[in-house]
C-alpha cells in the first residue's frame, strides 16, 4: 500500500466528527441554551427552508440552465402533487400522486 488511503480516511473521520458535533450541539448541555424567541421560532422553519433550497433548483433547472419548455415531466408532477397536498394534507399521497404523474410522462412520453 502506498498510503493513498490516508487523506480520504482523514477527510471521512473529520467530516464524521464535525457532523456529530453539530448534530449533538443542542443535546450536549444539561439545560436549555438561552435563545431569543425570534431565533427559536426561526429554527422551526430551517428544515423546510433547506429542503426548498435543495428541491426548487432541481424542479426549474436542467443541466444548469432554466427549463425553456413546458414539456417537462417535473412541472405537471409538481402541480399535481401540490394540488393533492393542499387537498388532503398527506405526505405519502403527495409523493404517490407526484410520481404517478411524473413516471408516465417521463418514461412513456420521454418528457
Amino acid at each position: 500500500m502506498n498510503g493513498a488511503w490516508i487523506e480520504p480516511a482523514i477527510a471521512i473521520l473529520g467530516l464524521a466528527g464535525i457532523t456529530l458535533l453539530t448534530r449533538a450541539f443542542f443535546m450536549i448541555p444539561e439545560r436549555d441554551l438561552p435563545m431569543p424567541d425570534w431565533l427559536r421560532r426561526g429554527l422551526k422553519y430551517a428544515p423546510l427552508a433547506a429542503l426548498a433550497g435543495v428541491i426548487a433548483p432541481e424542479l426549474v433547472m436542467s443541466q444548469g440552465v432554466l427549463i425553456q419548455t413546458l414539456q417537462d415531466a417535473r412541472l405537471p408532477a409538481v402541480a399535481a402533487a401540490a394540488g393533492y397536498y393542499f387537498w388532503r394534507r398527506g405526505i405519502l399521497g403527495t409523493i404517490v400522486v407526484g410520481m404517478a404523474v411524473y413516471l408516465p410522462l417521463h418514461i412513456g412520453l420521454g418528457w
